[in-house]
């Protein structure tokens, strides 16, 4: 099969992009047999359904009741293995075949996506992972108090940026739903599906190569280990922040395709000043004749020229139209109201696009607006939260070196399937990273797009704070598209099917005279004409590579991840049961909605307290747990919930010692002021009380 991946002959010189393709308007058909496609495109088309089969038939037969340190990773059967390599390489086919010309390849992604995001969601009884079951609980809540939520507590941060959380109770307000739980395990997939869009339009803007844009996007969803696509503010916010670049960018290249055509008097191009010069005059002027020749490269309007759209039409002195612009400050003033990071994130990157002197008419007026809206909301709306924690922002400026490194002091050492999994995230990270810098290196034209502007943006804000111990993760997630592409530069050969699909807002090189010869960097641009089977190779592996570091990142920690329906009736038990002023009490924090009324009851994680307190709650469970269920400051009963997640946390993470949830179990059995009054499997739930000791448990859920 490595030996088809380079087709039965070499690329087609008068493929899209080249000049032969644009006097022609169209690629010439692959080299295939009369009476159908090559089997190279054959198996393009074959490997996509046979892929999604074996992945069908792999999902029955997933075992996730018996997870183990690495989650998902062990449980998923041969079946799933064999399915994701079989689509990988046939998108590898899909790369290399010529004749497809890429239109199978969004359904390839899109078939990646179900097999990455949609199986968890298939596989688990209840919703995965304790932050989305968090933010539905907060939906609940302004959804019940139809606004802000009171006596928020440590939550009340979400009162100040509620745009998500509002957009979600207007939407159940709409369709007659009584809460987001319902539709909350399939975000992940909404997500990224949602993604593809935007991601499209800013690598577009970069190249007309289909190759390298789809080749991007693939390495996009196969490097996107960081796991912020749940339910929550930060994916819905980074969909917004992509659809704004998206658009900022569309405006660039527009401006810059007017310059080509136009001259210096447009909006500018990268590489300002060379318009005039006789060989860019030269290749304008052909630019011009090959769109009144009703040619068209690749991924542009056919007759030659982009048509004009209200996403693109230029006012006569460049920038923005009003309607455009207007739609760009909505989509800010969504992402200002709804997230504290993205707003800053979008903020670095414009005025990194803002470099460029020729960006500034476009970029200016975005920034302006970002930074305006940004303040205002932070200067009103969100001015209790930032006063309150001002003096952390501050410190935090003071100390880059802590804020780039992610960390949390344990008290035990992680499981050794967690450590390894921990190095694949690191060294899938670094891979990416490192093929980016690689593809600047080698690639003189990615230097003058905004792809290096992107890729640096997440820098100021990762030396600037810690966001809790994540800022190195979300960097890295903001930098993922710009890397991505420049990735894909290095591991997806063109050849020279592709050497004349120039890239977008970069200069052209000069036109030699006839039967000069032509310039070695002209030479070098081309790179190899046919790439071969063992290129190809090399390529498949590479993808392979990354989809197996991403399934170590993404599913490594499913088992503290994955909640049973036990799980999830025993905290629903408290949050209908508890009478106002209660409190519930965990291990760790890894409960299925233990934030549910979080406005009536309180909630603590001994996990989460002092150094101090998590070395007493080791040495000595039973003062520990003795001392936080007693709290005077408590008005009503407090609850003790104990499930089998939080033993997996302590197990996996090692924040606690891996018997920890054993240990206040067995103290709480033992105790004559803690009575069972909720228990379904290894999911147990204590009331306290002072003076009595209750009744044994009631199995199945009873009282």
């Amino acid at each position: 099969m490595v030996d088809q991946l380079a087709g039965s002959r070499p690329p087609d010189a008068a493929g899209p992009g080249t000049a032969a393709g644009r006097r022609t308007g169209r690629a010439r058909p692959s080299a295939a047999a009369p009476g159908g496609p090559g089997p190279l495109a054959l198996f393009a088309r074959l490997a996509l359904p046979a892929a999604v089969l074996l992945w069908l038939l792999a999902l029955p037969r997933t075992r996730t009741a018996h997870m183990g340190a690495l989650g998902l990773v062990g449980a998923l059967p041969g079946l799933y293995w064999a399915g994701l390599a079989l689509l990988t390489a046939g998108f590898t086919a899909v790369l290399a075949e010529r004749g497809t010309r890429r239109r199978w390849a969004p359904g390839y992604v899109l078939a990646l996506i179900a097999f990455v995001h949609a199986t968890p969601t298939l596989l688990y009884p209840e919703l995965r992972y304790a932050w989305a079951w968090k933010h539905v609980m907060v939906v609940d809540a302004m959804l019940r108090h139809d606004g802000s939520v009171p006596d928020a507590g440590a939550l009340d941060a979400y009162n100040q940026w509620p745009g998500f959380f509002q957009l979600n109770v207007l939407f159940l307000r709409a369709t007659g739903l009584h809460s987001a739980l319902g539709y909350a395990a399939w975000y992940p997939v909404l997500a990224n599906v949602l993604l593809l869009g935007p991601l499209l339009l800013v690598l577009r803007t970069v190249t007309t190569d289909g190759r390298l844009v789809w080749g991007g996007v693939w390495i996009y969803y196969s490097a996107s280990w960081v796991g912020q696509d749940y339910f929550s503010p930060q994916a819905f916010s980074y969909l917004l922040f992509l659809a704004v670049l998206a658009l900022v960018l569309r405006r660039l290249s527009a401006g810059r395709r007017a310059a080509e055509g136009s001259g210096p008097e447009g909006s500018g191009t990268e590489g300002s000043g060379a318009a005039g010069k006789p060989g860019i005059r030269r290749w304008a002027a052909r630019k011009r004749a090959a769109g009144e020749r009703g040619a068209a490269p690749e991924g542009s309007a056919a007759g030659g020229a982009r048509a004009l759209t209200w996403t693109t039409d230029l006012p006569p002195h460049g920038g923005w139209r009003p309607l455009p612009f207007a739609l760009v400050v909505v989509l800010i003033a969504a992402i200002v109201c709804s997230h504290q990071l993205t707003p800053l994130m979008l903020i670095s990157a414009l005025v990194m696009l803002a470099l460029p002197r020729r960006n500034r008419r476009v970029v200016l007026p975005v920034l302006a607006a970002a930074v305006a809206l940004t303040l205002a909301w932070d200067a009103t709306v969100a001015r209790p939260y930032l006063s309150k924690n001002l003096g952390d922002l501050v410190a935090a400026l003071a100390s880059p070196d802590n804020n780039a490194l992610p960390g949390l002091q344990r008290l035990a050492r992680p499981a050794e399937a967690q450590v390894f999994a921990s190095w694949v995230d690191r060294g899938l990270t670094a891979a990416v990273l490192l093929l980016a810098l690689a593809a600047l290196v080698r690639h003189r034209w990615t230097r003058r797009t905004s792809l290096p502007l992107l890729l640096a943006a997440p820098v100021p804000l990762l030396l600037a704070n810690s966001y809790g111990g994540e800022m190195v993760f979300r960097a890295y997630l903001f930098a993922l598209p710009a890397a991505a592409m420049l990735a894909a530069t290095v591991l997806i050969p063109t050849g020279a099917a592709s050497a004349g699909a120039v890239p977008v807002g970069t200069v052209p090189a000069p036109v030699a005279p006839a039967g000069a010869a032509p310039a070695a960097d002209a030479v070098r641009a081309a790179g190899p004409r046919t790439p071969g089977p063992a290129r190809w190779g090399l390529t498949l592996l590479a993808l392979l590579g990354l989809l197996f570091g991403l399934v170590f990142g993404y599913y490594g920690k499913e088992a503290m991840n994955r909640f049973t329906p036990g799980e999830a009736a025993a905290v629903r038990y408290v949050a209908q049961t508890a009478p106002a002023g209660s409190r519930i009490v965990s291990v760790t924090a890894d409960l299925p909605g233990g934030e549910a009324r979080y406005d009536e009851l309180g909630r603590l994680a001994l996990s989460a307290g002092t150094p101090q307190d998590r070395l007493q709650l080791v040495r000595d469970p039973a003062a520990a747990v003795g001392a936080a269920l007693a709290d005077p400051t408590v008005t009503g009963p407090s609850y003790l919930v104990l499930t089998p997640a939080q033993t997996a946390e302590c197990r996996l993470t090692g924040v606690l010692p891996a018997d920890t949830v054993d240990r206040v179990r067995a103290v709480a059995a033992a105790s004559p002021s803690l009575r069972v009054v909720f228990a379904d499997g290894d999911s147990v739930v204590y009331q306290y009380s002072a003076r009595t000791a209750g009744p044994g448990p009631t199995e199945g859920g009873g009282r």
